[in-house]
């Protein structure tokens, strides 16, 4: 249990900004949303970029919000090594702001994803995995149509050589390089992931994997 807060970017379109709040509040964290027009993050001690549309996803995912006005200060926010996270669209806000390395394309055979799947923990050391071991199974829901993770070949050898890919699918739905999931940092701080590790954290919904992600992240505030 921690008393410290997490704020959640909202941006227009954003829609899982409250199952996620939701989650946290029942693990005893307190939470507050930051709307994406406004630069002051307040007292937060970690941040989270929930799924959804961020902006309608016009251009492509994230393209738009990552010239909304508080993501200058999420940059400045990462860069003093505090937690940041990014859910689905979250994470595709995060590769377009350049604080994540690659970028999310539309998914091998151009079909919307919405499914349970079967991760495997890459990396233990990053802010959103430090409570889980590798080669951890996780079962998480995925649900989008562009997941399929993309960099070019001298990154993709950095973030392999780097240990920063920190899940796979054991399955690759979407055609991501080399099944990756999630990546973060360098730093480590910064951590983004196509799952939802929100809609898996009660047995009502067939698992409770995601409680491991959000533990994690807490546990490095």
């Amino acid at each position: 249990m921690t008393t410290k807060s997490i704020g959640i970017i909202v941006f227009p379109g954003s829609n899982c900004e409250y199952d996620v709040a939701s989650v946290l509040e029942a693990m005893g964290t307190k939470t507050r949303f930051i709307w994406h027009g406004q630069g002051d993050l307040g007292d937060v001690s970690g941040l989270i970029l929930p799924g959804g549309f961020a902006h309608g996803d016009y251009l492509r995912p994230g393209a738009i919000a990552r010239f909304s006005p508080v993501m200058s200060s999420v940059r400045e926010f990462a860069k003093s090594g505090r937690s940041v996270l990014g859910i689905c669209n979250g994470f595709q806000v995060l590769t377009e702001a350049g604080l994540l390395p690659g970028a999310l394309q539309k998914n091998a055979h151009l079909k919307f994803l919405c499914k349970e799947v079967e991760l495997e923990v890459a990396s233990a050391k990053s802010s959103a995995t430090s409570l889980t071991e590798i080669g951890q199974r996780l079962r998480l829901p995925i649900n989008h149509f562009e997941g399929n993770y993309t960099c070019d070949p001298g990154t993709l050898g950095e973030l392999e050589s780097n240990n920063q890919v920190v899940l796979r699918y054991v399955d690759n739905p979407n055609g991501s390089m080399n099944s990756i999931a999630g990546v973060c940092s360098i730093e480590r701080n910064v951590v983004g992931m196509m799952p939802h590790p929100e809609r898996a954290c009660d047995d009502l919904l067939g698992s409770v994997d995601g409680l491991q992600i959000f533990k994690s992240f807490i546990s490095n505030l």
